[in-house]
């Protein structure tokens, strides 16, 4: 009897693991296949929290991430053990996700080993190298050593083929982050008790809308990061909002946390796991980040969102009406936050505005298309 197609999956960070999650999940569920699944330890501490939250555990954890390692060596161990892994794995094939170091080192240890790569999230470009950087390099490397593009997007797809990628290799299949979302909306409504580290300041916050606010990007200066603080700042004079600033483990987010600490009217919340996050995003009345995955989850959630960043991979939220690029600019960051604060008409035109990004069924969707490419559909 034919061994079963062994697939291995490779994840690193925590936004990973969420957008993961449902493709393994999908997966295990098909009896032909052989699922294993390798983390990197990108980022220990975060990981290890939305491992926890989603009940998943890794069958190899690579651990590989040091305190005060240069990024330039985790990048070359990554590469170094992920091809030992697959050279003892002998996968059919390797899944990879997004843009991280993760899934660019993954990427080309399968490449160097002669392993089919198949990308999720795959297709997304800002057409800017510099922004995010390095993020918009790696994901372009990647879907070079792809034969398996899983596009969560019709614009995402339409960006593959506009580089050449041949049509019968690109598939539509939604986010895989969405389902997660939805899946964790459903349990932290359930259940009191999930995501309560993030309930004092809910609860201090009484009848105040929420605004909560994630920066971390690298490609953000020191004045950037500056300007971006004066406009949150700004806003927390308002009588009528609470601001959360969530911390975030990068350089640049830590020196923004420490500006706005100073200021006695912003909360500085450390770290939240992935229940608490879905908890306060469920709260809040508006957002303002310059991440790429919550661009995909707060529409999910009816939440608008005001993108710290002059340019996005993920386009389709801006044109559907549930986001808007501002920039670092205080002026303009406050002129939009002020008007969705202020004009309840505005505010429901993006919170309504039709989410573009998923219907909870991509990871079913993804399981489907890998297995079909291996037999066992």
């Amino acid at each position: 009897m034919r061994a079963a197609p062994r697939i291995l999956l490779l994840f690193g960070t925590r936004p990973e693991a969420i957008k993961m999650a449902p493709v393994i999940a999908a997966l295990r569920r098909r009896p032909g296949l052989a699922v294993r699944v390798a983390a990197t330890g990108q980022h220990r501490a975060l990981l290890d929290q939305a491992l926890d939250a989603l009940g998943l555990a890794p069958d190899v954890d690579l651990d590989l991430m040091r305190a005060g390692q240069p990024h330039r060596r985790l990048l070359g161990a990554m590469i170094d053990s992920v091809a030992a892994l697959l050279e003892s794995e002998r996968p059919a094939r390797l899944v990879v996700q997004g843009d991280t170091s993760s899934a660019w080192a993954g990427a080309m240890a399968a490449n160097l080993c002669g392993v089919p790569l198949a990308h999720v999230e795959a297709g997304l470009r800002s057409g800017d190298l510099a922004a995010p950087r390095p993020e918009e390099g790696w994901r372009r490397a990647i879907s070079a050593v792809s034969d398996c593009h899983l596009a969560p997007t019709a614009t995402a797809a339409a960006a593959l083929a506009a580089e050449n990628v041949p049509s019968a290799a690109i598939h539509v299949t939604g986010n895989s982050g969405i389902d997660s979302l939805l899946a964790m909306a459903a349990r932290v409504a359930a259940t009191p008790s999930l995501g309560r580290a993030v309930m004092p300041f809910v609860g201090a916050a009484g009848r105040r809308r929420i605004v909560t606010v994630t920066v971390h990007r690298r490609e953000k200066d020191r004045a950037a990061m500056r300007r971006v603080a004066e406009a949150v700042s700004t806003l927390a004079r308002r009588d009528d909002v609470a601001v959360a600033l969530l911390s975030h483990p990068a350089p640049q987010a830590r020196a923004l946390a420490r500006r706005l600490a100073r200021d006695p009217r912003v909360r500085v919340l450390p770290p939240l796991d992935y229940p608490a996050m879905v908890r306060l995003l469920g709260r809040s009345h508006l957002l303002l980040t310059d991440s790429g995955g919550l661009q995909e989850e707060a529409p999910a959630l009816d939440l608008p969102v005001l993108v710290l960043r002059d340019t996005t991979e993920r386009p389709e939220g801006v044109t559907a009406g549930c986001a808007r690029l501002v920039g670092s600019d205080p002026a303009r960051i406050v002129a939009a936050a002020h008007r969705l604060l202020d004009d309840a008409a505005a505010h429901a035109a993006m919170a309504r505005a039709r989410n573009p990004y998923g219907d909870g069924h991509a990871g079913e969707r993804i399981a489907a298309i890998l297995a079909r490419l291996h037999g066992a559909a």
